[in-house]
């Protein structure tokens, strides 16, 4: 198995001044060595020195002074307090609630659609993908390309079950920085994130089972446990810690008819936190002794600020009692619904849910990717994507904290694109959805990440979109829209 590409040097000379800038070694306002310098003390050329620099320029920790060389800036944080951690003493999720069949968030979601199709809309903070511009739209092309070039017969011939051989073994090479070791006849490759969550929960559940998710969580996951005819217990969750190990332990032994459990352990839609390593140990453990399946939605894994992997809680996985479920919509080509799988003990049924379901996706798609994959471009669109946008969260955060009215509070993640935005209490997410959409500005409203009215007073905002001065304008005219109806 082919080892991980190294760090690229201008990288590596970036991470050991980024940590020193951390460290207090190189205070705010201090001068950054000369690129002369960093050329002689590092043996470095000076596009690599210049490119290091230029690094930690875009992620906000350097500026340049003309004809003065670069300084350190001090920490760019928010001022706005953060989101409190759940309350279990006095939740109303705990002690956990008995469970109820939930039939309404099609409903919800489906009005939530309509009334975005009744306006034109202007700016969209809404999307979770970034811009069109922060994927590599030319190097997937000629990928493409290249590959009907070598192959043309992928066009007329079938897909094997699993998925087309470089792409998976691709995927296989790529899972090793996230702590697992698959091979590839192990990786199943899917319609996107969204058909793995739904053939995971098929092979371990029956309708009117009781899967466990954190709260709040992703609205696309409770369509698809009520498309499934499941029932959902929703489990605290911290926006420090993320879901709430403890609490899980007491539900399994209050509901023991829970039959699977879904996670979204690194940069969680829409809170943005990750889980600790040792949560995400404690969390694999427990489900392992209470032969509960543990279902990971791990979309967001690789955007991690600091170009670290990220561990998957499949890391941790010694019996096959975990599915891992991927994707490349955020990270690399969103139009392309590449989605992957490891279906632990599971496969064999998986692959017979998926063979009913859908097939195999198409070839050409993933002859490109996975080319594009075994390559350094990839490594280094990773890294640019992540600058941007951590970036984007940033200006995201100071414009929110400048044009949102007391009380408004949030998390600045490490890595993802998104911002969980807690109002001013008794504001209603509903109505500022429907104000902003009159103006031609799109949110998504707290009342969709749960099936109760418990996160009305929320919002989830991407920060997908580079800050334009329209972007701008719009979190001004929704700042405004939230002060009038709290």
């Amino acid at each position: 198995m082919n080892a991980q590409p190294k760090p690229l040097l201008y990288q590596t000379l970036a991470d050991h001044y980024r940590g020193a800038i951390a460290a207090g070694v190189l205070a705010a306002g201090a001068r950054m060595p000369s690129v002369r310098v960093l050329m002689h003390q590092h043996g470095v050329s000076l596009s690599t020195a210049l490119q290091a620099c230029r690094t930690l320029e875009e992620e906000g920790l350097l500026e340049a002074r003309p004809r003065s060389g670069y300084y350190v800036l001090p920490p760019r944080r928010t001022r706005l307090a953060p989101v409190p951690e759940p309350d279990l003493a006095s939740s109303p999720m705990w002690p956990v609630p008995a469970p109820a069949p939930y039939t309404g968030i099609h409903d919800r979601v489906s009005d939530f659609v309509a009334k975005c199709e009744r306006y034109p809309v202007l700016t969209n903070l809404a999307l979770a993908f970034g811009a069109p511009e922060a994927y590599p739209q030319e190097a997937l092309k000629n990928a493409a390309l290249r590959a009907l070039r070598q192959h043309p017969e992928v066009l007329v011939s079938p897909v094997p079950p699993l998925g087309e051989a470089r792409f998976r073994a691709a995927l296989a090479r790529r899972a090793l920085a996230a702590g697992m070791s698959p091979s590839a006849d192990e990786v199943l490759v899917t319609h996107g994130c969204t058909e793995a969550m739904n053939l995971a929960l098929r092979a371990v559940t029956q309708p009117g089972d009781l899967v466990a998710v954190e709260s709040p969580t992703y609205f696309g996951l409770l369509q698809v446990i009520e498309s499934l005819g499941l029932r959902t217990l929703e489990i605290p969750t911290s926006p420090s810690r993320g879901l709430s190990v403890d609490a899980l332990d007491l539900a399994l032994s209050t509901h023991p008819q829970i039959r699977a459990v879904v996670v979204i352990p690194n940069f969680q839609n829409p809170l943005g936190v990750v889980m600790p390593d040792e949560e995400k140990a404690r969390l694999v453990a427990l489900c392992e002794v209470r032969q509960v399946p543990l279902v990971e939605d791990d979309i967001y894994g690789a955007l991690s600020d600091d170009d670290r992997p990220l561990k998957a809680c499949k890391a941790w996985d010694r019996s096959g009692n975990v599915i891992y479920c991927g994707s490349l919509h955020k990270t690399l080509a969103p139009g392309m619904r590449l989605g992957w799988m490891l279906c632990g003990r599971w496969l064999a049924r998986i692959r017979m849910f998926k063979h009913a379901q859908s097939r195999s996706n198409d070839a050409l798609a993933q002859m490109a990717v996975g080319a594009f994959m075994d390559s350094h471009a990839y490594d280094r669109h990773l890294v640019r994507l992540r600058r941007q946008l951590r970036t984007q969260r940033q200006q995201m955060a100071e414009a929110i904290e400048q044009h949102f009215p007391p009380g408004t509070r949030l998390n600045l993640p490490r890595g993802g694109m998104l911002l969980w935005v807690e109002m001013p209490a008794g504001t209603s997410s509903g109505r500022v959805f429907e104000e902003a959409l009159r103006r031609g500005i799109r949110v998504a409203p707290g009342l969709l990440f749960s099936n109760s009215e418990r996160f009305d007073h929320f919002l989830r905002i991407s920060c997908g979109q580079p800050m334009s001065e329209q972007v701008v304008q719009a979190v001004a005219s929704l700042g405004r829209i939230v002060g009038a109806t709290d």
